[in-house]
């Protein structure tokens, strides 16, 4: 059900600091920017990191303490609403609605049973690195 991990989204406060500390930690400036929010792209896999400004988080229609600091790590699934269903059959609540991120790319998120947030994805790069991998 769950492929791969295709984002990990980190909240900031201050999107700018946290931008500048990145594009040094990682030695890449984003390669997408949008108002409130910069994703990285690095590694052998090309993974994504995302910076959300925390003042976003709840106008995704996110639900708890998610707002000022935390991960959710989003994982690629072949069908985001039949996974949705399946997470809330098995005890899930939605933490942010199924949307689409930008063409190609479309998730949600969840509250395990257990607290954590679990971020459900179907993503044009994952694939697409998957057909350059021959796979």
């Amino acid at each position: 059900m769950l492929r791969g991990l295709t984002t990990v989204r980190f909240h900031a406060t201050d999107l700018a600091a946290a931008k500048h500390w990145y594009t040094e930690l990682l030695g890449v400036e984003p390669y997408f920017e949008r108002p409130g929010y910069a994703e990285f792209r690095f590694g052998d896999y090309q993974h994504e990191l995302g910076l959300l400004d925390s003042k976003y988080v709840r106008d995704l229609g996110a639900h708890g303490d998610s707002a000022t600091g935390g991960a959710v790590a989003y994982w690629h699934v072949d069908d985001v609403q039949a996974t949705l269903d399946r997470l809330l059959a098995l005890g899930a609540d939605v933490h942010e609605p199924v949307r689409e991120f930008g063409e190609g790319f479309v998730g949600a998120s969840v509250v395990d049973p257990f607290g954590n947030i679990l971020g459900i994805m179907q993503s044009r790069h994952y694939l697409e690195i998957l057909a350059a991998r021959g796979k």
